[in-house]
């Protein structure tokens, strides 16, 4: 989701090409029930799934609950480029623009993981500057658990240099969709705070409302992965699939959701996948309180269960 909405201005000092293939150190996270359940709580999933830890098989964390891991890399990532050239409030102007993510498996209660930023991409758009993050997260053995590549948007902003683009692997083709279902959520006036807590995922512009509107935002906004989360969940409800089964969720960022509003989650019927038939394709998308897209391009990818 947008991080301010001013005007674009070009930097002072452009971003230098030279941080694509740069890498930021191993954050390591010790993941506890604690934190996946409240993650789950603070986007009002109350499944079994994630709370029931009287279950022989225990508790798992929400599909989406690799953002949280990943936030600290993504701060890191952005002090890889010089100090010089981009400004705190540049940096507060990144867009988050793009989202995919393959899940390899669940987080759990009782990991202990690694994620790494490695920046992937690098090229001028309209707006201002796109990065793209490769986001990986690990346990200490080396076995993945989710890649992310991320797409930011850094309005106003120059690049010096080589660019280079950034696709994540191939995956199904964008498509229209007809409703099968459309979802109501009401987003109260607490909800980034509440998230902000349980995700751990702390930008001051979804919980203070004087940097908001130093931002050039009308108000406190709701974070990009908190709608994502919540229409994973619906998505997931409404076909009365396993979250165990999600493999891959891909979207497009693009209108605000302001604080406090609706929101209202269309999804699609089920798709075979034609490049894999075990898979079924569930689409969406999210339209926020004034009937504008704050998601779209929305995919979740369900495959079979794991031996």
């Amino acid at each position: 989701m947008p991080e301010s909405g001013r005007p674009a201005r070009l930097a002072a000092v452009p971003i230098p090409a030279s941080l694509i293939d740069q890498s930021t150190e191993p954050i390591e996270h010790e993941i506890d029930t604690r934190w996946t359940m409240a993650y789950s709580a603070g986007i009002g999933d109350a499944s079994s799934t994630y709370f029931d830890t009287r279950s022989s098989a225990g508790v798992v964390a929400h599909p989406l609950f690799s953002v949280c891991l990943e936030w600290p890399a993504v701060l890191a990532a952005r002090q890889l480029a010089p100090l010089e050239t981009l400004t705190r409030d540049e940096l507060l102007r990144g867009v988050h623009a793009t989202h995919d993510l393959t899940v390899h498996r669940l987080v759990e209660p009782g990991d202990l993981l690694r994620t790494t930023a490695t920046v992937v991409g690098l090229e001028p758009r309209g707006p201002g500057a796109y990065e793209v993050l490769r986001l990986d997260t690990s346990t200490v053995d080396g076995e993945l658990v989710a890649t992310t590549f991320m797409g930011s948007l850094f309005l106003g902003v120059d690049i010096e240099g080589s660019p280079r683009s950034a696709q994540p692997p191939p995956g199904p083709p964008i498509e229209e969709f007809e409703s099968f279902v459309a979802v109501e959520r009401h987003v109260p006036s607490n909800a980034g705070h509440v998230y902000t807590e349980c995700a751990r995922i702390f930008n001051p512009i979804h919980t203070d409302a004087a940097a908001a509107e130093a931002a050039g935002l009308p108000g406190i906004i709701l974070h990009g992965t908190a709608t994502l989360a919540m229409a994973i969940t619906e998505v997931v409800k409404v076909h009365g699939a396993d979250p165990a089964l999600v493999r891959r969720v891909q979207c497009r960022f693009a209108a605000m959701v302001e604080i406090p509003s609706r929101v209202r989650v269309v999804i699609g019927p089920a798709e075979v996948d034609p490049d894999d038939p075990s898979r079924r394709l569930l689409r969406f998308e999210v339209a926020n309180a004034h009937g504008e897209p704050a998601v779209r391009n929305g995919l979740v990818v369900l495959g079979v269960r794991r031996p």
